[in-house]
């Protein structure tokens, strides 16, 4: 195997088609040569999220020319890439198929290896791609329809301390914001509208914090949000500019509260196992949230333990860490063939307890 390492990634397993060209010499820090991602949000606007359908179509229209660009501004052709590293889940079915189908029909044609990535795996591994940080770390994957805190021992080994056991955070800043009126993705319309906002005006729950362990839900929380909207509009017919900026306020508190207590809880059982150069690492699209990043560094400090999080852009879906992931996979011998499959559901920690039951298809989490 050379010692130098191109690769190029394909991630579509929501609703960002990305490709990405990473390379690596030896042990030199990784570099992104190119990450072209095609976002979708105009095409969902209508519908108050992502439709699953819609964008599995957008991706198969658009992955051909995400990664004919990507390898444009890389500056490369083909010829050059060692490996295809794609996204084989989890994620929305027939995104995650468009993507592998095309990185099959690359591999196919072009006699180029093929490697299967955890899109969780992605995740994880970015702290490792923009900031190097040593195993074994801690890491908050925190995203639209996940989050887990985790222990990541290696590219492929990683032992779940808990999870959300309903909503992801994401998934609730979604809700929260077709509940409010707001554009989708809910994430940024709801921390920008959170900034003129009260955060301490409405008491709403802090879910499972009066339990012990590291799993998370926020359900309830977004639950509890409906209940105080609809009280407010039975009284006054309806909500105020005030009276949203509130709730959106109060909303992002609780979920960073909920978000900082279980992080201390985590890096107690983290800490009891790794008291040497412990790291805290974030990723995921609400880590792009300041005010959560914010309350999270301050438990790091806390506990007097480095924390790092990816830049914004590499935060929310990509194929820069699809492609690192797939590199580190590659180096360790790891390939696939044409049996790859694509699979709506892959737990990082396989020896864990299911955090959302399962079926025919598998752990969900």
């Amino acid at each position: 195997m050379t010692d130098t390492l191109t690769l190029l990634g394909i991630e579509s397993s929501c609703d960002d088609t990305s490709a990405a060209v990473v390379r690596q010499s030896g042990e030199a820090a990784p570099k992104i040569l190119s990450n072209v991602v095609y976002g979708q949000t105009e095409l969902h606007a209508a519908f108050g999220g992502v439709v699953p359908e819609i964008a599995a179509r957008a991706h198969a229209e658009k992955l051909d020319l995400a990664v004919e660009e990507a390898l444009s501004k890389a500056g490369i052709g083909f010829s050059d890439v060692n490996a295809i590293a794609v996204t084989a889940g989890p994620g929305l079915i027939g995104g995650v198929i468009s993507g592998v189908m095309c990185a099959k029909g690359l591999s196919a044609g072009l006699g180029i290896p093929l490697v299967g990535v955890n899109h969780l795996a992605g995740h994880a591994l970015t702290p490792r791609l923009t900031d190097q940080i040593a195993f074994p770390y801690l890491m908050l994957l925190v995203s639209g329809g996940h989050c887990q805190f985790l222990i990541a021992h290696g590219p492929e080994e990683f032992t779940r301390l808990g999870g959300t056991i309903d909503d992801a955070p994401g998934e609730a800043f979604d809700k929260t914001a077709r509940l409010l009126g707001l554009p989708q993705p809910g994430g940024p319309s709801v921390e920008a509208e959170a900034k003129s906002g009260d955060p301490r005006r409405f008491a709403f729950p802090r879910p499972l914090l009066d339990r012990p362990g590291c799993d998370l839900s926020f359900s309830g929380l977004k639950t509890a949000l409906l209940r105080a909207r609809d009280a407010m509009v039975a009284e006054k017919g309806g909500l105020t500019r005030q009276d949203r900026a509130d709730l959106c306020a109060s909303f992002q508190a609780a979920v960073a509260d909920v978000l900082t207590k279980k992080t201390a809880r985590a890096l107690e059982t983290y800490l009891a196992e790794n008291p040497e150069t412990p790291t805290l690492a974030v990723a995921g699209g609400v880590a792009a949230n300041q005010t959560i990043r914010g309350a999270l560094e301050t438990v790091c400090a806390d506990h007097a333990v480095d924390f790092t999080a990816p830049p914004l852009a590499l935060c929310t879906d990509n194929a820069a860490m699809i492609a690192y992931a797939g590199l580190a996979r590659f180096k360790a011998g790891h390939q696939d063939d044409m049996s790859l499959v694509a699979r709506p559901r892959w737990p990082l920690d396989k020896k864990a307890p299911a955090l959302l039951g399962g079926g025919k298809k598998g752990a969900k989490a």
